[in-house]
C-alpha cells in the first residue's frame, strides 16, 4: 500500500492506496477481465449494472468500516474482490443473455455481496475471518433464496471458440501465476487432482446431472470432463480456495487442505441430480472445511519448522522405520490410510446413488409394432433460430428428423389415450407433457370420453428453450402453426363428433433420459428466442 493524504472538511486523513504489486489488483485485473469476456463474447446472464451493485456496495461498505477503525481512507481492494466474485458467480432467474444494462434484482446482487463481506468481520478466528467471503455468502445464499430465485453460472460456458480460448488463457494464466507467487499452487494442485479422482469415481459408477446447456442428462466420461476441465472450477480453484486468509499457513497444512476440500465437494456433489445441486455442492466444500480449519490447525506441523515438510510428513504417516518395530509400525500406517482412502471412495459411490437412476433404459422396444402414422413428405420446411445453431451446430441437420419424432410421439399419444395404455405414454412423454398425458388418461377412463387432437404442420421454426432455476436441461422448442383436427370417442371406440381449427403452438421437446427425443411440454406461441 502507498499513503497520501486527503482533506475533508479541513482535516487531513491518511489515504491509503494498493501499490502495483499487490496479489490482490492482480486477482481482480483477471476477475474483471472474466467480466468483459462474459459481455462480450460468452453471453453471460448478467448486466453491468448488477455487476456494479455488488462491487459498489462491498467497496462502500469497507471504507466506511475502516475509516471508524483508522480513521483513514484505505483502497477496499479485498472487499471489491468479494463484491466482483459474487457478482461473477450469482445469477438472478430469469436474466436473459447480451442484456448487458439489465438492472434487474440489482438489489440481490447487493445485497448477498454486503452479506458476504460483513462475514468477514463478524466470524473470526486468532484475529482473521474464517471463511471466503464470497464463498459462504453465495452459498448461503443458494441454499436460502433455492432455484426459483437464484442460481450459479453454468459449468458450460460456451463452445471451445476464441472467446472462450480467451478466458481459459486469462484464467489459467493469471491463476497459476498468482498462487505461485503466494506459494498456494500446492493447495490448488491437490484440490484438482482430488476432485478430478472423486468425480471420476462418480463418472465410473454410472453418476449423471441434468443440465441447461446439454439436452440430454450428462453422464459418465462425459460428466468428469465437464467438471474437471469447467472454467468455473479453475476459477473455484485459482481464486476462491486459495484465499491467503483462510487457508493453512503451512505447506502440509495447505496441501491437505486441498485434498480436504476436494473429498467435501465430491462428497456433498454426489447425491446432486442437477448442476443447480452440483454447483452448491462443489462450492460448499470449502465451507465445511473453512468451518473445521481451526482444530485442522491443531493436528498439522506447525508452519516453517522442520516437520512442516510435505515429503517428510508423508512418510511419517505411510512409513516408518525401517527394521524391528518401525516396519509393523509402517505397515499399520499404510493399512490404515488405505482403508481411509477405501471408506472415502465407498462414500462417494454411496452418496452418489441418487444421481444413476437419471438415464432410463431405451423405449424404443415399447414402440415396436405401434403404427407411425407420420408421412415425413407432408412436414413443411423448417427454420432453425441463429440460438440454436450457436448452441448446437449439428442441430440444424437433425431438425427435420426431430420434427418427425415429434409428430410420431404426438400420435403415438393419441394411441395411447385410444387404447389406455400409459406405458405408451412413458415411451414418448416426459416430465410436464407426461403429467399432463397421464391427467388426461385418467380422465378418459373415469368419463369414457376421449378427446384425440391431430396436428398438421403448416409453418415450423426452432428455438432454444433454456429453462431458468431449476437447471433440468434445454430443451427444443418448435414454434408451429397449422390445423389441428379434435375427435371425440366413446368408451367403446366410436367416434362421436370431429372438429378442425387453426392452432398456433411451440412443441418442446428433449432428449430428457438420454435418448429418444421426448415431448416435455406444450407451450404458448412465440415461447423460446
Amino acid at each position: 500500500m502507498t499513503s497520501r493524504t486527503l482533506t475533508l472538511g479541513g482535516s487531513a486523513y491518511p489515504l491509503v492506496l494498493p501499490s502495483v504489486r499487490d496479489p490482490r489488483l492482480h486477482v481482480a485485473a483477471v476477475i474483471i477481465t472474466i467480466h468483459v469476456l462474459g459481455q462480450v463474447g460468452l453471453h453471460f446472464r448478467v448486466g453491468v449494472p448488477q455487476i456494479l451493485a455488488a462491487i459498489l456496495t462491498t467497496a462502500v461498505i469497507e471504507v466506511v468500516l475502516t475509516f471508524r477503525q483508522s480513521r483513514s481512507f484505505v483502497w477496499p481492494a479485498s472487499a471489491m474482490l468479494t463484491g466482483s466474485g459474487v457478482a461473477l458467480i450469482l445469477r438472478v432467474v430469469g436474466t436473459r443473455p447480451d442484456d448487458p444494462w439489465s438492472t434487474a434484482d440489482w438489489h440481490v446482487f447487493a445485497g448477498i455481496a454486503a452479506f458476504s463481506l460483513l462475514t468477514k468481520y463478524v466470524i473470526r478466528y486468532r484475529g482473521s475471518h474464517v471463511f471466503n467471503p464470497s464463498n459462504i455468502g453465495l452459498v448461503l445464499a443458494f441454499v436460502v433464496l433455492g432455484n426459483s430465485r437464484i442460481e450459479p453460472l453454468d459449468f458450460w460456458w460456451a463452445p471451445l471458440n476464441a472467446w472462450m480460448l480467451a478466458a481459459y488463457l486469462v484464467i489459467l494464466g493469471g491463476g497459476l501465476l498468482i498462487t505461485r507467487r503466494l506459494r498456494l499452487l500446492a493447495l490448488a494442485a491437490t484440490f484438482w487432482v482430488g476432485l478430478a479422482a472423486g468425480t471420476g469415481l462418480l463418472a465410473a459408477s454410472g453418476h449423471c446431472m441434468t443440465a441447461n446447456w446439454a439436452f440430454a442428462p450428462v453422464c459418465g466420461l462425459d460428466f468428469w470432463r465437464v467438471i474437471v476441465t469447467s472454467p468455473e472450477v479453475m476459477i473455484f480453484l485459482f481464486f476462491m480456495i486459495t484465499d491467503p486468509k483462510t487457508v493453512p499457513a503451512g505447506r502440509v497444512g495447505r496441501v491437505v487442505f486441498g485434498f480436504l476440500v476436494a473429498a467435501a465437494s465430491t462428497l456433498l456433489m454426489a447425491p446432486q441430480t442437477n448442476e443447480f445441486g452440483t454447483k452448491v455442492g462443489l462450492i460448499a466444500g470449502l465451507v465445511v472445511i473453512c468451518a473445521v480449519r481451526p482444530a485442522l490447525d491443531r493436528l498439522l506441523p506447525e508452519p516453517r519448522t522442520a516437520g512442516d515438510e510435505v515429503r517428510r510428513f508423508a512418510w511419517r504417516v505411510v512409513g516408518g522405520g525401517i527394521t524391528g518395530s518401525g516396519i509393523a509400525r509402517g505397515t499399520a500406517r499404510v493399512g490404515v490410510v488405505t482403508a481411509a482412502i477405501l471408506v472415502l471412495g465407498v462414500a462417494v459411490v454411496a452418496a452418489g446413488t441418487p444421481a444413476r437412476g437419471l438415464v432410463v433404459p431405451d423405449t424404443t422396444e415399447m414402440l415396436t409394432g405401434t403404427p407411425r402414422i407420420v408421412d415425413p413428405a407432408t412436414l413443411p420446411p423448417i427454420t432453425v433460430a441463429q440460438d440454436v445453431t450457436d448452441f448446437d451446430h449439428a442441430i440444424a441437420d437433425a431438425a427435420p428428423e426431430i420434427l418427425v419424432t415429434l409428430a410420431q410421439n404426438l400420435e403415438i399419444e393419441n394411441q395411447a389415450l385410444l387404447r389406455g395404455d400409459a406405458g405408451l405414454l412413458t415411451a414418448v412423454d416426459h416430465g410436464d407433457r407426461l403429467k399432463e398425458m397421464q391427467g388426461r388418461l385418467r380422465d378418459a377412463q373415469a368419463s369414457g370420453r376421449t378427446v384425440v387432437s391431430h396436428y398438421r404442420f403448416d409453418s415450423v421454426r426452432v428455438v432454444l428453450i433454456v429453462p431458468f432455476g431449476v437447471q433440468t436441461g434445454a430443451s427444443l422448442g418448435f414454434q408451429s402453426r397449422g390445423l389441428v383436427t379434435e375427435e371425440t370417442y366413446d368408451s367403446a371406440g366410436v367416434l362421436q363428433s370431429q372438429r378442425a381449427s387453426p392452432y398456433s403452438l411451440t412443441f418442446a421437446v428433449r432428449r430428457a433420459t438420454g435418448a429418444r427425443w421426448l415431448n416435455v411440454a406444450v407451450l404458448p406461441p412465440g415461447t423460446g428466442g
